[in-house]
C-alpha cells in the first residue's frame, strides 16, 4: 500500500489546513457519509491531513482504526489516529502501533487521554502501566528504534495555550512540554483557544524554552450560546472572551445574524493568526463539516498555492 505523507513533509507548506473528526458510532450509513464531507473537504481546500479521534480509555479503539484505514485506502488525504495511553497496557499500544504500521500509517498523535466516566470512582493512576503521556512517547520511540529513518512514526503531542488544567504552575508545565519534545515529538496541535494572544504568547513560551518543533493552532468554530456552553465543558480551563460572548447573546434570537458573527469572529481568528506566520490550523470540527466550510471558503490566503 502506498504510504500517504509524514507530517514532517506536510508541515513544509505553511500554513498547514487540517481538520479533525471522530468516528461515528451509530453506524455505517453515518461512517459512508463523514467519509464523503472528508473527501470533499480536503479536495475543495487543499487539506493538509486529517485527524481522528480516540475515545476515553480507548472506547472507539476499533471505530478509530476502520475509520483511519478507510480514510487512507479511499481519499487522497493523510490520516493521522490519536492514540491515547490511559487504561491500556504495553501489549495493547504495541498491537496497535502494529496495525497502524503494517496499514501504512507513519504518523500519530500521541496522547495521555480522559479517564472515561464509568471509572472515575475507583480508577487509580499508580495502577496505569502509562501514566504520563512521555512515556507513551517513548514507548512509540522504542518502536521506531527497529525502523528505518523514513519509516518511522512521527509523532505530534497537544498543547495548551490556557494552560494544562492539571498543572497550575506554568513553568512547571512548560518543562513537563519539553520534556515530551524531549522524548520524541514531533509537532505540536494546540487545545482549542478563542483569543490570539493566548496562542502567540504559548509560541513565544515555547520558543523560550528551546521547543522549536512546528505549532499548530487548534480552532473550533462556535455556532450558538448552547455550542459554547457544551464546549465549555470539554474543554477544561479555556477561556471564552466576552466580546464572543455578548455578540452570542446579541443575535441570539436571529439565526442568520447569529451565523454571521460566529463566522466572522472565526475568520477574524484564522486571518490574524496567518498574518503572524502560524504553523498551521487545525479546525476542531465535531463532524460538521458544512459549518467548517463556509468558514475556510472566506479564508482566501488558506485558497492561494504557495
Amino acid at each position: 500500500m502506498e504510504n500517504k505523507k509524514s507530517i514532517l513533509e506536510i508541515l513544509q507548506k505553511k500554513p498547514s489546513i487540517s481538520f479533525e473528526f471522530f468516528p461515528p458510532k451509530s453506524g455505517k450509513e453515518d461512517v459512508e457519509k463523514l467519509l464523503k464531507t472528508i473527501e470533499k473537504i480536503c479536495q475543495n481546500y487543499q487539506a493538509s491531513f486529517v485527524s481522528v479521534t480516540y475515545g476515553a480509555g480507548g472506547s472507539t479503539r476499533e471505530l478509530t482504526k476502520d475509520l483511519v484505514f478507510r480514510i487512507l485506502k479511499e481519499t487522497s488525504i493523510t490520516p493521522i489516529p490519536h492514540l491515547t495511553c490511559v487504561m491500556h497496557s504495553e501489549e495493547e499500544i504495541l498491537s496497535i502501533l502494529k496495525s497502524y504500521y503494517n496499514e501504512g500509517i507513519r504518523n500519530v498523535m500521541a496522547l495521555r487521554g480522559d479517564i472515561p466516566k464509568r471509572e472515575t470512582s475507583h480508577f487509580s493512576w499508580e495502577s496505569q502501566t502509562f501514566r504520563y503521556a512521555y512515556e507513551l512517547i517513548s514507548f512509540i520511540q522504542k518502536f521506531n528504534q527497529e525502523k528505518r529513518k523514513n519509516e518511522k512514526f512521527n509523532i505530534g503531542i497537544a498543547g495548551f495555550p490556557y494552560g494544562h488544567p492539571e498543572t497550575p504552575n506554568r513553568l512547571e508545565e512548560m518543562q513537563h512540554l519539553k520534556e515530551k519534545v524531549h522524548c520524541g515529538a514531533d509537532y505540536i496541535c494546540t487545545q482549542l483557544f478563542f483569543e490570539n494572544y493566548a496562542f502567540f504568547d504559548y509560541r513565544e513560551r515555547c520558543r523560550l524554552i528551546g521547543i522549536d518543533i512546528p505549532i499548530i493552532a487548534g480552532i473550533m468554530p462556535i455556532s450558538s450560546l448552547q455550542n459554547l456552553k457544551k464546549i465549555s465543558q470539554l474543554a477544561q480551563n479555556v477561556n471564552f472572551p466576552a466580546k464572543l460572548q455578548k455578540g452570542l447573546i446579541q443575535y441570539q434570537n436571529c439565526e442568520k445574524s447569529l451565523k454571521k458573527f460566529a463566522i466572522d469572529f472565526t475568520i477574524n481568528q484564522c486571518n490574524e493568526l496567518i498574518k503572524e506566520k502560524v504553523d498551521g490550523i487545525h479546525f476542531y470540527t465535531l463532524n460538521k463539516g458544512e459549518e467548517v466550510s463556509q468558514i475556510i471558503q472566506q479564508i482566501d490566503y488558506l485558497l492561494k498555492p504557495s
